[in-house]
């Protein structure tokens, strides 16, 4: 039987950051983390768009907003020291309409609470900072929005953790079950002083069996974008709408990778099983059921219903670029055939069963046998992974 004084379920962004601050903790323990997959990053982590938000979209009293400056800093720190890709673009935040305006506003109050750099500028600055876009009388402009490659940074802190005394990765290795304070895996038995879950689409499953996570469920929505090789729409930063901030996402927008390449998106459709990347693949009937008997409650709603439909016109090329070039001074002309779609990432977003709606913040809770688990670790959990989960580690062990 494998013997460990703290086991991670899960080697996504979270699982890692997690094993890095118990490192920093607790210096001697063993530290044992446990993935499915044979490499790392298969999911979410490893299929985001990259950005390391700034940290000024989330309410004043969510645990979004506490930590996405504070690792937005972390990890520009942290690709500068280690000569990892990063692009420090930029951000602005783009009004459409006089509607946009309190919006506009609101996000940048919320970014002041949070301490984040932010900047309301008028069309003659935005002109300066990017030509390319358009705006409504107003916008906002976030200096220290930036973005990365996802896998480079994964790879590198995996291989820190690896050169650690007492912490162990077991690649290729599935949870199946628990009996007391032992996980019952592909790999065999593992006994533990104790547990976090950080298991991304399947958090959920692995918390009811510890007890915990009962009040929600789980429907995974997948993400899209459209790429092209190169940059012929000719944008310096990343370019944003202003959000609807009641909602978890964040509108078509432009974003511009580490190599220069720009992505339009994404798409925000529920997926109908939890690794639904494409066509039947990991087919699985009872989170199929599952989806479909979540979505019928939610199609109840008036405001989901219509998110969902202006969704699914999303899978439509034409309709995408259309969107994205009202962001834009001009339409962009025959670049259609140079985007083509990217590889999907799903977000696990969970649902509040009491209120049958979505939940917005990252949720923690204690689950029997000395168990924490990570739920709903959705956008910005990239960027605000190393504090948030150091806050977990000061507060949960």
């Amino acid at each position: 039987m494998h013997k460990t004084d703290f086991l991670i379920v899960g080697a996504g962004i979270v699982g890692l950051t997690l094993a890095k601050n118990l490192l920093e903790a607790f210096p001697r323990s063993r530290i044992t983390l446990i993935d499915k997959e044979a490499a790392i990053f298969k999911h979410a982590s490893g299929r985001n768009s990259g950005v390391l938000h700034a940290g000024f979209y989330y309410s004043e009293d969510s645990l979004k907003a506490k930590f996405t400056r504070e690792g937005n800093e972390y990890w520009r720190d942290y690709c500068i020291t280690m000569k990892l890709p990063i692009n420090r673009c930029g951000k602005v935040v783009v009004a459409q309409n006089e509607k946009d305006l309190p919006t506009l506003d609101k996000l940048l109050e919320r970014g002041k609470k949070a301490g984040v750099e932010l900047h309301k500028i008028d069309e003659k600055e935005l002109a300066e900072l990017e030509p390319k876009a358009k705006t409504y009388k107003c916008a906002l402009w976030s200096p220290n929005t930036a973005t990365v490659d996802p896998i480079k940074v994964g790879i590198n802190l995996a291989k820190e953790l690896e050169k650690s005394e007492g912490v162990s990765f077991l690649w290729g290795t599935k949870y199946i079950s628990r009996n007391g304070k032992e996980v019952l895996t592909s790999y065999g038995k593992i006994s533990y002083g104790m547990l976090f879950n950080c298991a991304g689409l399947y958090a959920d499953k692995v918390a009811k069996d510890f007890g915990a996570g009962n009040r929600y469920a789980l429907i995974p929505f997948k993400g899209l974008y459209l790429k092209e090789r190169g940059n012929t729409v000719g944008i310096k930063r990343n370019i944003y709408p202003v959000p609807d901030i009641n909602k978890p996402f964040l509108g078509v927008h432009f974003t511009i990778d580490v190599e220069g390449n720009v992505k339009i998106g994404p798409t925000a459709t529920p997926a109908f099983w939890r690794e639904h990347y494409e066509g039947f693949n990991n087919f699985s009937l009872s989170e199929f059921i599952s989806t479909i008997r979540w979505l019928s409650f939610l199609m109840t709603k008036t405001d989901f219903r219509s998110l969902a439909v202006e969704e699914i016109k999303k899978y439509r090329k034409d309709y995408m670029l259309a969107m994205a070039w009202h962001l834009l001074r001009e339409p962009v002309s025959s670049v259609e055939n140079k985007f083509h779609w990217s590889k999907p990432g799903i977000r696990p977003q969970l649902i509040d069963k009491r209120t049958k709606s979505l939940v917005m913040d990252f949720v923690v809770e204690r689950g029997e046998d000395e168990s924490v688990h990570i739920l709903n670790a959705v956008s910005p959990a990239f960027t605000a992974s190393y504090p948030f989960t150091k806050w977990v580690v000061e507060n949960y062990t």
